[in-house]
């Protein structure tokens, strides 16, 4: 094994490949949401504002519980430089969820609630015998955040809302080739991430009837895996002893968002939403690992990322048609963060446009909220020159594209 697809291996262990969202972020945080193109911050829909605006949670007319959860079926194709023939993952399923629960005086201008969610996560896994099998095979990034949040309105139009971000549990597995000279063994990585702090916090002022805005701020949380569990295994005794690595840690920068959010009601019956997001991914420049002891000679190593700010557009609205039945609609467009040249096997990524639809089925206190969204991620050509050019050659040449289908379902009770 070569030091250059150690730092790849690396990088797949916590970037992962959240290919639902910009390069690893996932915005899947509410059903109701993600019919509407994932707008929310300038709305005050349901309790899963306690993620897009904490602000506007005081605005939410009910109190309630609500659960959702999504199905993420994806495609993925890749052809190395040179190539003819197509390689797909055998496995494209992952399930993110959410949970929220809001309480305070049903007419008081206080109100709480606590949110879990999954922001990051992730399951790839390559075809055998890939060109890329020495840089990636299998990757598993789980993730959950728990988010105590307090929201108060000030006046019947301004209110703002905060909430402590915990990054709860945090798990990864991953997994690739080693290449020796006549053959090949195997390398896994198995660690969890400590727990870590931020904050969320947002603004929601509705001047009118008709419209509302906000503004919502995520900030940064550095995850940090330390003594993770290094196996190598279909290593000849000959080569073993330059393989003595059994722990490792690394540090990933899960990067600060600033979003604005826009609510038109053009009557009582149609809702539409309009969202900005900009993710501070430029932040994220150079992973490092450190070992405790050596692989192939050294006990660090530092893999080149160099992303760059990311901005998503997002557009979305619903419609009552009856009393009991709401349907939705929207539209995405991503922007990736991966710079040409520095596309990687666990991040195939490039810009994404979204169409989502939804709906809701309220009867009494109970309502169904279900939702559909197909990504279509840009195809993405990395050359071989592109990766000389960088000093970028511990990744793969080739042409990747990606198609995600994602159905949800959330259920809801109102108090």
């Amino acid at each position: 094994m070569n030091l250059k697809s150690l730092l790849l291996a690396g990088g797949a262990l916590l970037s992962g490949s959240a290919a639902w969202a910009g390069g690893y972020q996932v915005t899947l945080a509410g059903i109701k949401n993600n019919g509407m193109g994932g707008v929310g911050v300038g709305l005050s829909l349901d309790q899963a504002a306690m993620f897009y605006n904490p602000g506007a949670l005081a605005m939410v007319k009910e109190r309630g519980v609500q659960i959702g959860a999504n199905l993420t079926l994806a495609r993925n194709a890749f052809v190395a430089e040179g190539g003819n023939q197509q390689r797909q993952l055998r496995n494209t399923v992952t399930t993110p969820f959410s949970l929220y629960a809001g309480f305070g005086p049903s007419e008081g201008k206080f109100r709480a609630g606590i949110a879990v969610y999954t922001p990051f996560g992730s399951k790839l896994q390559y075809a055998d015998g890939w060109e890329g099998r020495t840089s990636l095979t299998d990757i598993d990034l789980k993730s959950i955040f728990v988010q105590p949040t307090v929201s108060y309105a000030i006046t019947d139009q301004l209110s703002v809302g905060a909430g402590l971000v915990v990054l709860a549990y945090g798990a990864v597995n991953l997994q690739r080739d080693v290449p020796l000279p006549d053959s090949y063994g195997h390398i896994e990585l198995d660690g969890k991430a400590e727990t870590k702090m931020g904050f969320n916090a947002g603004i929601f002022f509705k001047p009118s009837d008709k419209l509302s805005v906000g503004i919502n701020y995520r900030s940064k949380i550095d995850a940090q895996v330390k003594d993770g569990d290094v196996t190598f295994s279909g290593i000849p005794a000959s080569f073993s002893s330059r393989f003595q690595a059994t722990r490792f840690s690394a540090t990933l920068p899960l990067v600060a968002t600033t979003s604005i959010g826009i609510g038109i009601m053009p009557n009582e019956k149609l809702t539409i939403g309009l969202d900005a997001n900009l993710a501070q991914w430029s932040k994220y420049r150079v992973l490092r690992f450190d070992f405790d002891q050596q692989i192939n000679g050294s006990t660090s190593s530092e893999s080149k990322r160099f992303y760059q700010d990311a901005l998503t557009f997002r557009l979305g609205g619903q419609y009552k048609l009856t009393e009991g039945l709401t349907v939705r609609a929207g539209g995405v467009y991503d922007e990736t963060p991966v710079k040409d040249g520095y596309v990687t096997p666990e991040t195939p990524d490039n810009d994404r446009l979204s169409g989502t639809l939804g709906a809701s089925y309220a009867f009494g206190k109970f309502s169904v909220d279900l939702s559909g969204q197909f990504v279509s991620i840009k195809k993405r050509t990395e050359t071989q020159a592109d990766l000389l050019n960088n000093g970028t050659t511990d990744r793969i040449a080739g042409t990747y594209k990606t198609n995600i289908v994602i159905p949800g379902i959330g259920l809801n009770y109102a108090f």
